[in-house]
C-alpha cells in the first residue's frame, strides 16, 4: 500500500476515495505575514491540486511524526504534529528535515523529500490533520 499520494484534479482526488488523508500543503503567504494570520483556520484552503497526501495515518505517525517535531499549531504551541489539527512550518526548518529524511530513509520518503524541496520556494509548509 502506498503512502503518499497527488492528484492533478479534485475529481481524481474524488474517485480516489475517502477523505481520511493528512495533506501536506504550501504556505503561499507572504513571508512578512505574523504567524497568527499563517495558523488561523481562515487562512487555509483544503485540497490543493499541489498538496501531497498521506493515506494511511498509522504508518505516518509511526514513522514520520518524529521528523515534525516543531511545528506550530493553530494556538500558537509547537511540537509533534498534530495529525488531527494545523501544523505550520516555517522555511527555516526544511532543509533539517529534508536531511534527516535522506539520513533515515523511511517508506517512501523520496516523494516526500522532492515535495519538501519545492516548499522552499513558498514560506514554508502546513501538515492538515484530518
Amino acid at each position: 500500500m502506498r503512502l503518499f499520494f497527488s492528484f492533478d484534479s479534485q475529481e481524481e482526488h474524488r474517485n480516489f476515495g475517502g477523505s481520511a488523508f493528512i495533506e501536506f500543503q504550501f504556505c503561499k503567504l507572504p513571508v512578512d505575514i505574523k504567524i497568527k494570520k499563517i495558523i488561523a483556520i481562515e487562512s487555509i484552503t483544503h485540497w490543493q491540486a499541489d498538496s501531497l497526501y498521506v493515506s494511511d495515518l498509522n504508518m505516518f505517525s509511526r514513522q514520520y511524526s518524529r521528523f515534525f517535531d516543531c511545528g506550530i499549531y493553530n494556538n500558537q504551541k509547537s511540537g509533534m504534529v498534530d495529525i488531527f489539527g494545523i501544523n505550520y512550518y516555517a522555511p527555516s526548518f526544511i532543509n533539517r528535515i529534508i536531511e534527516n529524511l535522506n539520513i533515515e530513509k523511511p517508506t517512501e520518503y523520496q516523494m516526500l523529500v522532492s515535495w519538501l524541496y519545492d516548499a522552499k520556494k513558498y514560506n514554508g509548509f502546513y501538515i492538515l490533520g484530518v
